[in-house]
């Protein structure tokens, strides 16, 4: 069995599959958006809600801060569970708003807290966070979702449990630039929609008879 390293994995897939072009947003206000409504739903349906936004606030962070609650419930309710949603986007913008929307104040404010500060904010979870990190704020980090953690499992790493189990594994990306770091959650994410459904999906896959190695 042929073994790869983080790295490898990354443009293997990339060599195979071509760039993914995440995350599909026009700016990270969208982008912020985007990872708070695709919680729990597919991606029709926040680009439905989406676009009810956009007719009314034009993505204006500014805009978006000030929305009515009930107003937003019913922009963001083809993605479901609209109650948390808007109460997790108001929450999110207010606090940007706190900021003057300057995400680079931001980032420098809070350096390596940035994390553990969004975790602190309604609705955002360890995904969403990371996420957050690694497309609006620019920190190279790994987004350990549930595709992520199903291929991992399959290419070999054990001990992957859930979403922290495998952060431990992959706590650093010290190979990657920045760029590499988003284009790779994409490649994994599209891999997982094509492959992961199970290990006979999988065994079609270029990656079937590789196994990972996250010691190097």
């Amino acid at each position: 069995m042929s073994r790869l390293t983080l790295y490898q994995l990354y443009t293997k897939m990339l060599s195979a599959m071509g760039p993914q072009g995440w995350w599909p947003a026009d700016s990270k206000f969208e982008i912020i958006l985007g990872a708070i409504l695709v919680q729990n739903t597919n991606w029709k349906n926040v680009e439905k809600s989406l676009i009810n936004i956009k007719e009314q606030t034009a993505f204006i962070p500014e805009k978006i801060s000030k929305l009515e609650r009930e107003n937003l419930m019913e922009f963001i309710r083809p993605s479901g569970f609209y109650k948390n949603k808007s109460k997790a986007i108001l929450a999110m913008f207010q606090w940007l708003a706190y900021y003057h929307f300057d995400l680079e104040k931001i980032k420098t404010t809070y350096g390596e807290k940035l994390r553990q500060q969004l975790l602190s904010l309604p609705g955002i979870g360890e995904e969403t966070a990371d996420v957050l990190l690694l497309y609006v704020f620019d920190k190279k980090v790994f987004v350990a979702d549930k595709y992520t953690q199903k291929l991992f499992r399959l290419l070999g790493v054990e001990g992957v449990k859930n979403y922290s189990s495998l952060k431990k594994f992959v706590f650093h990306m010290e190979d990657f630039t920045l760029e590499q770091a988003q284009e790779f959650h994409g490649l994994l994410d599209e891999f997982g929609k094509r492959y992961v459904k199970n290990k006979t999906s999988f065994m079609t896959s270029f990656l079937a008879g590789y196994q990972l190695d996250l010691t190097k």
